[in-house]
């Protein structure tokens, strides 16, 4: 029976396997076949796969490129430019595009470009060329400050580097030379600069025999889908074929197109990824429709625009000087801001002679009490960047106004009491005289100067008129850029032109000017120095290994303006400033400046020195007409200086005067080469504690 079994056991299982055995042979060639047909399968939907990620990539760019907001800036004068702007504004915000519009007056260049830089904004400047090539009036200021920058030397030309553009012109073909000559310069400059143009030029041909599309409105609909083609489509030809269908064929193809996105949503990571991309296929789709209806945009605009115009909206807009960032700025100067683009501020020797301890070297040159001097400004901007400027240029830069403007009584009514408020604060304090206090409550003389170029001012006549209204004499220097307002200045008590170097190379190298023709412009403003009757005076500040060696070229600047004094003074260095490389290594000492005045001097013959003011570091040359019977007349007598003036204004300028009508006879004290060394002896010398030098031997 044990035998019996074991023998039924082996059978059972020989069987068994002899049953698998049969069952691996018929399906294993099968497994094999399925498997191979599956890996082929496989792999063409793998291929399948990339190409469907790769349309949805480009999907992706779209929504990446969608969320770079679209800034679009017009200059117009009657009004078309701000038409088609509209119209491009509305077209990318129904699709949901951020989008800002500006007219160009309001987009600073100076502010905004930079800024562009390192935005995520698309730039678009639509612009119109008016008569005889000229910007319209809303661009003036911008296309100026641009031409500017490109031919300024100190502009890096990768200044715009990063920014995003294109620019669409409207002209005239019937002017030639002058077709679109400003949309032609935009798009130049900004390339110069290395901003990074989007789409190529467009031109806008008013003349409809002449213009590729028919017209402007042709033209610019043609532009229109070149920037939005550049914008929407990438390399892939099956996304140039998605973004070229018509109207029509989207509705038909568009569910197959949105199945092929489905397949592959898991693969693109994004859950939300087939709403996206079909509302972007609907939005190419629908901006490449919109060519047709630019006309009845307009004819619905027609009513509202002629409203704006005749309300004004077309006029230049313009704003402050005085930024936020400036007025904190200058405010922790120790400036008083007046309205819009003033400043007053207090000179630290006011501060010194209401204690009795001395003026400034114009108190020793000059005679003014320096107690009752203000020091404003009715311009904070400057055409100048110098090297030595002692605000490390936190003022603006302009090479004409275009600012909003106060009035001069308002910017005298305020600079007047800021004044008065800080004279005030020293009520009390401890060495200060009452009555040079008392006298400091009446403002006798007014330095226009301070930072800035105050002849910028464009009524700058009628600040000085109110000024000597008040009996309050005047000391206005400029920087010798403005030649013409030079001329049309009115008189005033004591005029100065800041003469920084005298050769061509180092003015440009010092003074950096803003203007292309600084150097015509410098030289004019001398000449036209030479013709003022009253007392003008060169401002020459010594920079050591910057302008110290061009003797001989500053005595021909001299014999060009034939003023009656120069002024000789070694920089006051304030610091370092990431905007000069001056050091204290370019001051020079007091002995210096003197040696220089003296090699000066010896090539002037018509010229001496006369006064000097140690402590200032300043020398005084005079011209010889002032030095009458062995005395020296250097001072101002200021009551005679107001009289003269009166007379003058009431003949109409018929009784004209001149500097030797009102001078003064000169202090003993004040004379170049006397012991006091220009310290008037009636104050009190004030000298800080210093350690004194150990001078053992070790």
């Amino acid at each position: 029976m044990a035998v019996s079994s074991e023998i039924s056991l082996w059978f059972t299982t020989t069987s068994t396997v002899l049953a698998l055995s049969v069952v691996l042979g018929v399906l294993l060639p099968l497994i094999i076949l399925w498997q191979n047909r599956q890996r082929k399968h496989h792999s063409r939907s793998r291929s399948d796969v990339h190409a469907n990620v790769k349309l949805c990539n480009d999907f992706s760019r779209v929504e990446e490129i969608k969320k770079r907001s679209v800034r679009i800036i017009y200059a117009t004068q009657t009004g078309t430019a701000k038409s088609l702007a509209e119209h491009l504004c509305e077209v990318f915000q129904g699709h949901n595009w951020s989008v800002e519009i500006f007219r160009i007056s309001d987009y600073d260049p100076e502010d905004c470009l930079p800024a562009e830089v390192h935005g995520d904004h698309l730039c678009l400047f639509i612009v119109a060329t008016y008569t005889d090539g000229q910007s319209t009036d809303d661009a003036s200021w911008f296309c100026k400050w641009l031409g500017e920058a490109v031919a300024d030397f100190r502009m890096h030309k990768s200044l715009l580097d990063g920014m995003h553009y294109a620019v669409f012109g409207l002209g005239n073909s019937l002017y030639e030379s002058n077709y679109n000559k400003v949309a032609k310069n935009l798009d130049e400059w900004f390339s110069v600069l290395s901003a990074k143009r989007v789409v190529a030029l467009g031109l806008g041909d008013n003349n409809v025999a002449s213009s590729v599309h028919g017209g402007v409105e042709q033209d610019f609909a043609a532009w229109k889908d070149k920037l939005l083609s550049a914008l929407l489509v990438s390399g892939s030809e099956q996304w140039r074929n998605v973004t070229t269908i018509s109207l029509n064929e989207h509705k038909k193809q568009s569910k197959d197109v949105h199945e092929a996105i489905g397949d592959v949503v898991d693969e693109c990571n994004d859950e939300d990824a087939e709403g996206d991309q079909n509302d972007s296929i609907e939005a190419l789709v629908d901006l490449e429709d919109m060519g047709n209806v630019m006309d009845e945009m307009k004819r619905n605009k027609a009513t509202d625009e002629e409203g704006q115009e005749s309300s004004g909206e077309n006029s230049v807009s313009v704003r402050e000087m005085i930024t936020p960032a400036l007025r904190q700025s200058l405010g922790k100067q120790g400036y008083r801001l007046i309205g819009s683009h003033s400043g007053v501020k207090m000179c630290r020797w006011t501060k010194s002679m209401l204690r009795g301890r001395g003026g400034c070297y114009k108190h020793t040159f000059y005679g003014i009490e320096s107690h009752r001097c203000m020091e404003t400004t009715p311009s904070l901007a400057c055409a100048n960047k110098c090297v030595f400027c002692w605000r490390h240029h936190t003022n603006p830069v302009g090479t004409e106004w275009r600012w909003k403007m106060d009035s001069p009584e308002a910017i005298l009514h305020g600079a007047l009491n800021n004044h008065y408020q800080m004279i005030k604060q020293f009520r009390g304090v401890p060495g200060v005289k009452k009555d040079r206090f008392d006298e400091g409550m009446i403002v006798k003389h007014c330095a226009l100067s301070l930072v800035g170029e105050p002849i910028m001012y464009p009524r700058i006549n009628e600040l000085v008129s109110l000024l000597h209204s008040k009996h309050i004499s005047t000391f206005l220097v400029t920087n010798a850029q403005f030649p013409d307002s030079i001329k049309n200045l009115c008189p005033v008590t004591q005029l100065y032109v800041s003469v920084d170097a005298s050769t061509k190379d180092s003015l440009k190298r010092i003074d950096r000017p803003l203007f292309r023709d600084f150097w015509d412009r410098f030289l004019d403003s001398l000449s036209a120095l030479k013709e003022k009757g009253q007392r003008t005076v060169y401002r020459l500040t010594l920079v050591k290994a910057w302008n110290t060696e061009e003797l001989e070229a500053y005595a021909e600047l001299i014999f060009r303006g034939m003023p009656d004094f120069i002024e000789v003074k070694g920089v006051t260095y304030c610091g370092d400033s990431k905007a000069s490389s001056l050091t204290m290594k370019n001051v020079p000492w007091h002995q210096e400046v003197v040696s220089f005045v003296q090699k000066l001097a010896d090539l002037l013959p018509d010229y001496e020195i006369a006064c000097e003011h140690e402590h200032s570091n300043c020398v005084l040359i005079a011209h010889k007409r002032l030095f009458i019977e062995g005395q020296w007349h250097t001072w101002i007598d200021y009551s005679k200086f107001h009289k003269l003036l009166s007379e003058y204004e009431m003949s109409g300028g018929k009784k004209p005067f001149s500097t030797t009508d009102y001078m003064a006879k000169t202090p003993q004290w004040a004379l170049f080469g006397d012991p006091h060394h220009g310290f008037d002896p009636l104050e009190t010398r004030w000298q800080r504690k210093q350690k004194e030098k150990d001078t053992s031997v070790q």
